[in-house]
């Protein structure tokens, strides 16, 4: 896929990779790229068209989906990263409001754009969908069940023509990860490894050094062979079990 003349969405497109992978929807040539935001977005390019857009507010998901015309691309980064210890369900609840129940609200208002386009939908994980950071577990059980929900969705969907494909990003220089001294990738450095990712077909993105010292691992493991066995029982009728 090529995001030449396409119609993008990007949620949480305000800072950090959002904001990166707006400029690069453009830097591609597409025709139109809608940055969701939850505050007002100035653009000084014509084809940005600001949405306000916070994911977890069913009437503003309304709202921005009625502005949009036709779409190719959804990109549901908006997330949400907190610290916390696993002792406040409250925090559980809130991240999974956004990174979770955000992304399927989203995808879900959208998808019957995107099925008349035969367009693609990526979701910004991360790489602790695999294992969690002991600090910010509440986070990453989120994007573990963002992850699976991702994988679900690209086997149903697979039959109407749209592709699904996960970014498992590893540290980047965002506000997230502001206060570790460790080696990060840039925003515009992820978003164009995401791009590249989507136009060469990649199911699942690995866009900075560290989440691609896991591509091997991962794309000839027994998880992701069983994630294709898997797969391939959609259409196939009932089941008598799925384990």
């Amino acid at each position: 896929m090529s995001f030449k003349d396409k119609n993008v969405v990007v949620t949480g497109a305000n800072r950090g990779i959002g904001q990166a992978l707006v400029e690069e929807a453009l830097r591609r040539g597409a025709k139109r790229v809608y940055a969701g935001t939850r505050q007002p977005l100035a653009h000084l390019d014509g084809r940005v068209t600001p949405l306000t857009l916070d994911v977890t507010n069913a009437a503003q998901i309304k709202a921005a989906v009625a502005s949009v015309e036709s779409l190719d691309i959804l990109i549901n980064n908006a997330g949400l990263a907190l610290y916390d210890d696993l002792s406040d369900r409250a925090a559980l609840e809130r991240h999974l409001a956004v990174n979770l129940f955000g992304t399927y609200d989203v995808t879900q208002a959208f998808l019957p754009l995107l099925t008349r386009s035969r367009g693609a939908i990526v979701n910004n994980a991360s790489m602790m969908a695999f294992a969690p950071l002991p600090i910010t577990p509440t986070y990453a059980i989120s994007k573990a069940a963002a992850f699976n929900m991702t994988q679900s969705l690209r086997a149903l969907l697979a039959g109407q023509g749209v592709r699904v494909h996960a970014v498992l990003t590893g540290p980047t220089d965002t506000d997230m990860t502001r206060g570790f001294d460790i080696p990060k990738a840039t925003p515009a450095s992820v978003a164009r490894a995401i791009f590249d990712g989507v136009e060469k077909g990649e199911e699942d993105i690995f866009p900075d050094p560290l989440s691609e010292s896991l591509v091997e691992w991962w794309r000839g493991g027994v998880a992701k062979a069983l994630e294709h066995q898997y797969a391939a029982l959609v259409g196939a009728g009932p089941v008598q079990s799925a384990a």
